[in-house]
């Protein structure tokens, strides 16, 4: 039978491939989202779209809700904690309450390097938690709501905490979107910035795989999940291979350091593979190639 599935933040980036996925499999989808960063454009004409703020209150009639609004902004975070905080933790509250009232799952994506912060080696579901932004510190508030709400009231939902996420459809013009920028910057022969010595590492998993995460987080009983490659790729590798990508040579001006960039970011996967079935399928190289198609035209 159809599941009925709710996805907050539905017209953004991976919000939009999810509901692609839920669509593709025959679900009935509602996406809730105000389009401050998510694009009309990318929700399919057959789900239905709610233009509403994550941080009012709203109400669902759904089996799942995959809750992905976010502002997912590292520099936006530090310098508006408020508002960070409003759309982060006040709008986790809200799906959550949502979701109670519908008697539905919620699946919940957070946050694996901004929470953890600085690691020495891939850190596991039980590693210390320590972040380094505003961002970070929010998205672990709204976990310990979803896990509270999961012991408050009987639930099983799910948090995932996702690595750095690229793809089509990423933006260009917000922070994370790494690869983004710098494709589209090398393709338009644009300079190209990387901030600090580009030593940085971060774990790069690729959209489609984040997606099959989440689809099998719906059918989980409950659980915190890593969702990410265990594999770390420095910033300066990743601009040498969106560079061989696109087929350019270039290389990039350094800026200084910024505030709230942890300096390493990998994540250990093994839990995930363990309880959702769910591993990585997408080699980096093979990511990137798929990112740069839609963008070539």
């Amino acid at each position: 039978m159809a599941v009925r599935a709710v996805v907050t933040g539905g017209a953004g980036f991976i919000g939009s491939h999810v509901v692609d996925a839920l669509l593709a499999r025959g679900d009935e989808v509602t996406v809730i989202d105000d389009l401050s960063t998510g694009r009309r454009e990318h929700v399919d004409a057959a789900a239905t779209l709610l233009v509403h703020d994550v941080r009012e209150p709203f109400e669902v009639e759904a089996d799942v809700v995959y809750h992905l609004a976010a502002q997912a902004d590292v520099v936006t975070s530090m310098e508006r904690p408020g508002f960070d905080a409003a759309v982060n933790v006040v709008g986790t509250v809200n799906a959550l309450e949502a979701a109670r009232a519908a008697g539905a799952q919620l699946v919940f994506t957070s946050t694996g390097g901004a929470i953890y912060g600085e690691v020495e080696r891939p850190a596991d579901e039980d590693s210390e938690r320590r972040p380094v932004s505003a961002y970070g510190i929010a998205k672990l508030a709204a976990e310990a709501y979803v896990q509270g709400w999961n012991r408050i009231h009987g639930s099983d939902h799910v948090v995932l905490r996702l690595a750095n996420v690229y793809g089509p459809r990423q933006s260009a013009g917000l922070e994370g979107g790494v690869v983004s920028i710098f494709m589209e910057r090398l393709a338009r022969g644009e300079e190209t910035l990387v901030f600090g010595d580009g030593e940085q590492s971060r774990d790069f998993v690729y959209v489609g795989d984040v997606v099959a995460a989440l689809l099998a987080a719906g059918a989980a009983g409950g659980g915190v999940f890593n969702i990410g490659t265990g594999i770390e790729t420095t910033v300066n590798e990743l601009h040498r291979l969106c560079a061989r990508t696109l087929g350019v040579e270039a290389e990039p001006r350094r800026l200084g350091a910024r505030l709230g960039d942890a300096r390493r970011s990998v994540l250990d996967v093994a839990r995930a593979e363990r309880g959702l079935g769910w591993r990585p399928r997408v080699p980096l190289d093979e990511g990137l190639r798929l990112t740069w198609e839609p963008i070539a035209g």
